[in-house]
């Protein structure tokens, strides 16, 4: 079959619409032409080679669409189904039993190696490979093989262009609070960075009724939207002591912190900020060997506890549905957060995405 790909070849460069070949699904894989896909931080990451995924590949990890085929073996899905696309697991390990895929001993080279176990690519260029399966999907592509385990089933009328960005980073932000933190009514919550991910984990720390909820960024825009969607303070940390400032609110100290940005200088200003057994949460991707400082004379005294959180620690196929209930109770409008662009405009919506124009770029097929 022949399909149209966004081709990340390398370091420094736009991704390349290109048109591929793409094999029939083979076992366990589920055949879906996508709709819509989330534009996420990873794959800049990804693009830019921080990690080792070979190159040429086709990107993409928060995709909605519709089933086409099945492979051999799939019985969760068939042809017609609309699904949303999220991370891949091995499904046997001790965490994926547990409910804890995320922390999956296989999550590496299942979601970012750009390949099949036994080394095969979906993808080719005039007889040459091209990396597939990133996050078992590679939504970047008019038409997929996803794994089935990276398939959640949702209703027919779901509106797949606004769901798509539930897969990856609406989950991490959402589930480190509802599910990681696990914040209590009338507790307060800060939250470092308010992009798609820590807007998300706003929205969550409405949900669970935190009655102080901080946002702190550089950028005013964004703060001003914090506040639209239930903000009771903003911080422009690039003109306040955000540290000094949250303590002054909370009374001493804030109960429950996230980090979004990866940043170790954010990392740090996060747990200076926590009060007395207060619990951060860090998702935010940093590149391999950056390392941050903590005073442990002075945090031990406080009780405090810091997570380090992949996914929002979720299970994709219970979370995903409970937050788009949560969305059309109009308890959660992360739609607010999205904006669309045409496929061919991918790069654009990198671009916007990276100078902070868009929170949340959606690329619709």
């Amino acid at each position: 079959m022949k399909v149209t790909a966004a081709v990340a070849t390398g370091k420094g460069r736009p991704l390349a619409i290109k048109e591929l070949d793409l094999q029939e699904p083979g076992p366990g894989e589920v055949q879906v032409r996508m709709v819509a896909s989330g534009i996420c931080h990873t794959d800049a990451v990804v693009r830019n080679e921080v990690y080792p995924t070979p190159m040429p590949a086709v990107l993409g990890h928060e995709g909605a669409g519709v089933v086409e085929k099945v492979g051999p073996g799939v019985t969760t899905v068939e042809p017609g189904d609309h699904v949303l696309l999220s991370f891949s697991t091995c499904g046997t390990c001790e965490s994926c039993a547990n409910g804890h895929p995320a922390y999956c001993t296989q999550f590496f080279g299942l979601n970012f190696s750009g390949r099949r176990a036994d080394g095969t690519t979906a993808f080719s260029d005039n007889g040459e490979q091209v990396g597939s399966h990133i996050f078992g999907q590679s939504s970047f592509s008019s038409v997929s093989n996803v794994v089935e385990r990276s398939v959640v089933k949702v209703p027919p009328t779901a509106p797949l262009e606004v769901l798509a960005p539930l897969g990856c980073s609406v989950q991490t932000g959402a589930g480190a609070v509802l599910n990681v933190l696990d914040t209590e009514a009338g507790s307060s919550f800060v939250v470092f960075g308010a992009g798609a991910v820590g807007m998300s984990a706003l929205l969550a720390a409405r949900v669970a009724n935190c009655s102080t909820i901080i946002a702190v960024d550089i950028v005013d825009s964004r703060l001003d939207l914090a506040r639209e969607l239930g903000a009771t303070h903003v911080i422009n940390s690039r003109t306040k002591n955000a540290a000094a400032l949250i303590k002054e609110i909370t009374g001493g100290g804030v109960d429950y912190a996230v980090d979004t940005t990866g940043n170790r200088e954010v990392f740090r200003s996060m747990l200076d900020s926590l009060g007395s057994r207060g619990h951060a949460a860090l998702v935010g991707l940093a590149a391999p060997g950056t390392e941050a400082t903590i005073d442990i004379g002075s945090t031990i005294l406080t009780g405090a506890k810091i997570s380090m959180v992949i996914e929002g620690d979720v299970v994709p196929h219970t979370f995903i549905p409970r937050l788009i209930s949560l969305y059309q109770d109009g308890q959660f409008p992360f739609d607010k957060l999205i904006k669309t662009y045409p496929f061919t405009d991918i790069n654009t919506a990198f671009e916007d995405s990276e100078i902070g124009t868009t929170l949340k770029p959606v690329v619709v097929f």
